[in-house]
């Protein structure tokens, strides 16, 4: 059996409870939610939620079709070809090298986003992968916080 990972979005309306039943439906069936992203579409009284998990095919397919049968679930996009994005905050003691790590946030589609009496914050969004790598590297800095978002992805 094949682990794969899938990134699936839903269209919701934006009522009270939506959330809590999408991430029941995961936890009553032993299904994980790796990350999670839930924003208002603009103009409308909707919300999309992102949602990034794994599984087996089964599994997968299983889970856009119980999805696919909440009350207030209007649609569930399966994403195949996709520009996705995650976003990475970094809390850096000030007493490290403030241009290595303007360089290397900029590696990253990133700079850094303040500076206080004691420390730095370099903000980051790229691919997961690219986020990943970037908390590597940033680690020979002593970050005293990291905090990431969840995925946020649309169709090409």
């Amino acid at each position: 059996m094949t682990i794969q990972r899938k990134i699936i979005s839903v269209e919701v309306v934006n009522e009270h409870g939506v959330l809590a039943r999408i991430a029941g439906l995961f936890a009553g069936r032993g299904y994980n939610i790796e990350t999670l992203t839930v924003a208002p579409i603009p103009g409308s009284n909707l919300s999309r939620i992102t949602i990034e998990t794994f599984g087996s095919k089964r599994v997968l397919e299983q889970i856009v079709k119980q999805l696919n049968r909440l009350v207030s679930v209007l649609r569930v996009i399966e994403h195949d070809e996709m520009i996705e994005k995650e976003m990475a905050i970094v809390r850096i003691p000030l007493s490290e090298n403030l241009a290595e790590i303007d360089v290397l946030a900029r590696a990253y589609n990133g700079r850094i986003v303040n500076v206080g009496d004691d420390y730095i914050i370099a903000m980051v969004a790229d691919r997961p992968s690219r986020i990943e790598d970037f908390l590597k590297a940033v680690r020979k800095y002593h970050p005293s916080e990291i905090v990431k978002s969840g995925i946020v992805a649309v169709e090409k």
